[in-house]
C-alpha cells in the first residue's frame, strides 16, 4: 500500500492505476477504522477496483460545540489495518491540501440540508459536501463507497454527483450505499463508539433496540411510542421521527418509511436509521 500525504504523490499513484487500465473506487473516510469502514473495502475489492481510502478529519463539517478536538485520530494504526486489508493507496492530507487558500468550491446542502442533523448541526452538510466534492476532484473516482447509517449524508452526496453529472460538471460517479455493519447487540459501528464508556454501551443499543421496535408497528404513533419505549432513560435524544426515503420529507405512512434517530449517549453522539419493515 502506498500512503500519499501530498496530492503530488495521490496523483502519481492515480496516473499508474490508469495507464494499467484499472478503474478508481473511492472510500472517504475520517479515520478511526472499524468493520464497517472494512466493509467497504471488502465491496470495492469484490468489483475489482483500484482502491484508494483518505483519512481526513474535517474540520469544516464540526460546528461550535462539536467533537472535532476529541475525534478520535488514530493514523498509524489505520495505516497499518488497510495495509493489511490489501488497499491500494491511503491519502492522509493536511488541511493545507485539502483546503488550499484558493481554488476549493464551497458546496450548499441547500433545504435538504437544514433539516434533521442539519438543524442540530447547522452547516455540517455544507461542510462535508465541500470536503467530499474537493476529495472526488481530487482522486476523480469511477465508483465511491458510503455507509447507510449516514443516510441524510448518502442522499446528500448521491444528489450532488446527480446534478454535477446532470450539468456536465463532472464525470459520472457511481456512488454505492453499503449496509451498516453493527455489533452482535445491534449497535452500528461508528469511530466515536470507542469513546463511550463501557458501562453506558447497553444504552447505546438501545438505539437500535427502538428502531426495531418502532418498524414492527403499523402507525406512525405507535411506531414512535414503541421506539421511545425501548430508549434508555438516560439518552437525551435529539430526534426520532418517520421520513420519506427519498426525500427526508417528514411523512405521516408507515410502509416504506425510513424510521431515523439521534440521541446523546454520555457525551457521546449517536445516530442510526432503519426502513420500517426492513433490517
Amino acid at each position: 500500500m502506498q500512503l500519499a500525504q501530498k496530492i503530488v504523490e495521490l496523483e502519481q499513484a492515480l496516473a499508474i492505476a490508469d495507464t494499467d487500465g484499472k478503474r478508481v473506487g473511492f472510500i472517504p473516510t475520517m479515520g478511526a477504522l472499524h468493520k464497517g469502514h472494512l466493509s467497504l473495502v471488502k465491496k470495492a475489492q469484490d468489483q475489482g477496483l483500484f482502491i484508494v481510502v483518505s483519512v481526513f478529519v474535517n474540520p469544516r463539517q464540526f460546528g461550535e460545540g462539536d467533537d472535532l478536538e476529541n475525534y478520535p485520530r488514530t493514523l498509524g494504526v489505520d495505516a497499518r489495518v488497510l495495509s493489511d486489508a490489501g488497499v491500494d493507496v491511503l491519502f492522509a492530507p493536511s488541511s493545507h491540501e485539502v483546503y488550499p487558500a484558493t481554488g476549493v468550491k464551497e458546496i450548499f446542502a441547500g433545504e435538504l440540508g437544514a433539516l434533521f442533523e442539519g438543524t442540530v448541526r447547522p452547516g455540517h452538510f455544507d461542510g462535508m459536501l465541500t470536503v467530499v466534492n474537493r476529495l472526488f476532484n481530487l482522486v476523480q473516482p469511477d465508483v465511491a463507497f458510503f455507509g447507510s447509517k449516514d443516510a441524510q449524508q448518502l442522499m446528500l452526496v448521491t444528489q450532488m454527483v446527480r446534478q454535477q453529472v446532470a450539468n456536465g460538471d463532472r464525470e459520472p460517479i457511481k456512488v454505492v450505499a453499503c449496509e451498516t455493519v453493527r455489533d452482535e447487540e445491534g449497535l452500528a459501528l461508528s469511530s466515536r463508539n470507542q469513546r463511550i464508556p463501557k458501562d453506558l454501551i447497553p444504552a447505546a443499543r438501545t438505539l437500535h433496540m427502538a428502531l426495531i421496535a418502532g418498524s414492527k408497528k403499523k402507525t406512525k404513533a405507535d411506531c414512535i411510542e414503541a421506539a421511545t419505549a425501548q430508549l434508555d432513560p438516560i439518552i437525551r435524544l435529539d430526534y426520532l421521527e418517520l421520513v420519506d426515503p427519498d426525500t427526508f420529507a417528514v411523512t405521516d405512512g408507515v410502509a416504506g418509511a425510513r424510521m431515523v434517530i439521534a440521541g446523546w449517549v454520555g457525551e457521546v453522539r449517536l445516530i442510526d436509521n432503519l426502513l420500517v419493515g426492513g433490517v
